[in-house]
């Protein structure tokens, strides 16, 4: 199970990195996500973060128990001591895939919509430039004689 742990967190560790850098294979990763989100892959995903956190709240429930032994008999035996430490180990180990999984899944998103918003600002910065064409300067000195006679007004009225 440790391995197990161990080897899906390294990986979505390198998803993480992967998704930060902008290289060749930030794209590969995001058509990846993209397509487990469609169709059946966000209800198996949400299977297996519901059964992750299901067995780590065993894992909690079973530290509880010891914990309670312990305090009980007055001292623990070294068989619960190493069951202790295995637990927690476990239990740290799930909560940080469940971690690093909202991680990636916030990075998927926040990428994608910066990249519909840039598409946004750039067809806005094509249209701006049709305008800035066909008059678009008249309006901006008009907007800088109305500055101009806003900044007199707000000198005049700091004078009375």
């Amino acid at each position: 199970m440790l391995q197990l742990l161990f080897t899906v967190i390294f990986a979505e560790m390198a998803v993480i990195i992967v998704l930060c850098f902008k290289t060749p294979l930030r794209k590969l990763v995001l058509m990846v996500l993209d397509r487990a989100k469609r169709g059946r892959g966000p209800v198996i995903v949400k299977t297996v973060g519901g059964t992750v956190s299901v067995v780590m709240l065993s894992y909690i429930f079973s530290m509880m128990m010891l914990k309670k032994r312990w305090i009980v008999d007055g001292n623990a035996s070294l068989t619960d001591e190493i069951l202790m430490a295995k637990n927690l180990l476990e239990t740290t180990l799930m909560g940080g895939l469940l971690f690093l999984s909202l991680i990636i899944d916030k990075l998927h998103h926040y990428i994608k919509e910066l990249r519909i918003r840039r598409k946004t600002m750039e067809t806005a910065k094509k249209q701006g430039q049709g305008f800035e064409d066909a008059g678009g300067s008249d309006k901006v000195t008009a907007l800088e004689e109305e500055i101009a006679t806003l900044r007199a007004r707000i000198k005049q009225l700091e004078s009375d």
